[in-house]
């Protein structure tokens, strides 16, 4: 080959092998995604950490030194090292900790003795046990602390009593009504039910062989438990412990309603207070350190999972199960599942019905029912004039904007994870399927309450050629899209590994271009998948309040921010009318989802009852 040749090679070469990648799906997908994702995610967290070392205009009233546009520590030493940084951080986040790792506890004790009895026993009545475990699921977690507050709240600091001192006349101690034993009961019972779903799921798949094996050698039922149960098992238990303190750690609604009477304050919220004391800078310092304890426990649980990697197997074939017998017990521990669920799911909910035709709280007689909170017209004597719910055109507009960042939020999310997911899937062993499997992993370690004070200072003006979306309903469905991006790009991804690429290559080779590939061959194969992510999604989104409290205005109210609205301004009734709407929804969502989408929560946990 000449010289003259040899370089036109090589431009040959270099102009094939840059048409083959323009036409892999991977690249014309995944470019476009890593430059989607980038710009959702990491760009608002660079730029959340920029604006806490420099100067702002307003910052004049608190610094006579202030240099608006220049570098600075002030922020940073503001929330760290001065007088108020005691009030502001440490005891703050002192009780994050202790709450955070308080309900890890228990919600691992709890759900691991949940899925232990419903997955590895004879007990009868699964499935009715695991649905009413999923229950605390649907609903949002700051519903408990109401029904909490119903039961113990005291005249001393509540004002009206709850219905241990209406009706026994017995005064409950400010402790039990309000502050860390609250807080920490209430938050366990709900997401103890990630605990159950995680290590079920991990003890369901367990071959239970390697336990008959153990026990034929003589082994003890302990050593057993402790030697081949429990490492199987601890991959599941610590992504629970994660999963649930990082949760805890960021909760806004309980805290904020079982500890702000009596001055329990938790990072979450002070940030929140913080904003709306326009103190911007000062809570975006202290979103920061809510991340950077969550990166350092997520850390510190992949570094001990590496150590258990040894323990854990593998294998392409169905395990055994072997049921442990618990005898004449089964019937009893059933009964005591079932009444125990239903105090802890079930009463709540009918104290809080009941709580929506009570004209007067705290009054248990008949002649105090009404249905004026439901329908009532305006009525000057009770909650200053607001009319009952279903004539009240906040609470219609609350709905349809609810609805409307549900719906649309969970058409998104699933299309989007299934998206991504293909390039994920496709493209694991490529640097652009791993990168963006990675990006698309962050907003599972941003507390979505830090999240939401990142989309406040990115999109409150203009960027680029997008235009200002703070005060709009599309700020709501981005926030709700990316924060749910772990849990969706993860499930479209796993769902595609399970379809072989063979049948994309035959479709291709008869001529069907990707979308047509995507629409005929993917969609059908992956519906099941995708009605999850929807179902998962839209309970979310319908039932979130941490993500948007700082995002929402009068025009974008929602079902769940309408409440914590009425509960501040102690409209008690409408707030559970609105809670029950919020419950009605989520719960009739769950069951089409169940009957048409075959998406249940509980399958694949217990067996038959």
């Amino acid at each position: 080959m000449t010289e003259r040749t040899m370089p036109q090679a090589r431009l040959v070469r270099l102009r094939n092998h840059t048409l083959s990648r323009l036409r892999n799906p991977i690249y014309w997908i995944g470019v476009p995604a890593l430059l989607l994702l980038t710009y959702v995610i990491l760009w608002p967290v660079v730029k959340l950490i920029s604006t806490t070392f420099v100067w702002k205009v307003q910052d004049a009233r608190l610094a006579p030194q202030a240099n608006p546009g220049h570098f600075t520590l002030f922020h940073w030493h503001r929330v760290l090292a001065s007088d108020i940084s005691l009030p502001l951080f440490y005891k703050p986040i002192l009780h994050s900790l202790v709450v955070g790792v308080s309900v890890s506890v228990l919600s691992l004790l709890f759900g691991c003795v949940l899925a232990w009895f419903v997955t590895r026993t004879d007990m009868p009545l699964k499935r009715m046990i695991s649905f009413l475990i999923v229950i605390p699921y649907l609903l949002p977690n700051w519903i408990l602390s109401r029904a909490w507050l119903l039961f113990f709240k005291n005249s001393k600091i509540g004002g009206t009593p709850g219905i241990l001192q209406s009706i026994l006349h017995i005064t409950p101690p400010d402790w039990l009504a309000y502050g860390f034993v609250p807080i920490t009961l209430t938050i366990t019972v709900h997401d103890s039910v990630f605990v159950f779903l995680l290590v079920g799921a991990a003890l369901s798949a367990m071959n239970s062989q390697l336990e008959e094996a153990a026990s034929l050698t003589g082994a003890s039922r302990l050593t057993v438990m402790r030697r081949i149960v429990f490492p199987l098992v601890m991959p599941s238990v610590l992504s629970a412990f994660i999963l649930i303190f990082t949760k805890a750690i960021s909760s806004y609604g309980v805290p904020a309603m079982l500890g702000t009477p009596v001055n329990f304050d938790m990072i979450s919220t002070m940030l929140y207070a913080s904003m709306r004391s326009r103190l911007m800078t000062e809570a975006n310092v202290l979103s920061l350190t809510l991340m950077a304890i969550t990166m350092v426990t997520i850390y510190i649980n992949q570094r001990v999972i590496g150590k258990h990697r040894s323990y854990i197997t593998v294998t392409g074939k169905a395990g055994a199960q072997t049921l442990t017998a618990l005898g004449r017990s089964k019937w009893p521990v059933a009964s005591m599942m079932t009444v125990l669920m239903v105090i802890l799911a079930v009463v709540p909910l009918l104290i809080l019905l009941l709580q929506t035709f009570m004209l007067k709280e705290g009054v248990y007689t008949l002649s105090n029912l009404t249905m004026h909170y439901w329908w009532g017209g305006s009525d000057p004597a009770i909650n200053t004039g607001e009319k009952g719910a279903l004539r009240n055109d906040i609470f219609l507009l609350a709905l349809k904007n609810s609805l409307t960042i549900a719906g649309i939020s969970s058409v998104i999310a699933a299309i989007v994870g299934l998206v991504i997911g293909y390039v994920v899937a496709r493209g694991r062993q490529n640097w652009l399927g791993r990168t963006v499997d990675q990006i698309s992993f962050l907003p599972y370690l941003i507390p979505g309450i830090s999240l939401a004070a990142m989309y406040i200072t990115m999109f409150a003006k203009p960027t680029l050629f997008i235009p200002a979306l703070y005060g709009t309903i599309a700020i709501l469905i981005v926030i709700t899209v990316v924060k749910e991006l772990p849990f969706t790009v993860k499930a479209g991804s796993a769902a595609l590994m399970q379809i072989s690429p063979e049948l994309e290559e035959a479709a291709q080779i008869s001529g069907a271009s990707w979308l047509t590939r995507f629409r005929r061959i993917l969609l059908p194969l992956t519906h099941k998948s995708i009605a999850s992510v929807f179902l998962l999604v839209f309970i979310g989104a319908m039932k979130e309040m941490e993500l948007i409290i700082l995002l929402v205005t009068p025009r974008t109210e929602t079902l769940t921010t309408l409440t914590f609205y009425y509960a501040e301004k102690g409209y008690d009734q409408l707030t559970n009318v609105i809670l029950m709407v919020i419950i009605g929804i989520v719960i009739t969502v769950y069951l089409l989802a169940v009957r048409f989408g075959k998406a249940d929560l509980t399958q694949g946990i217990g067996g038959s009852s």
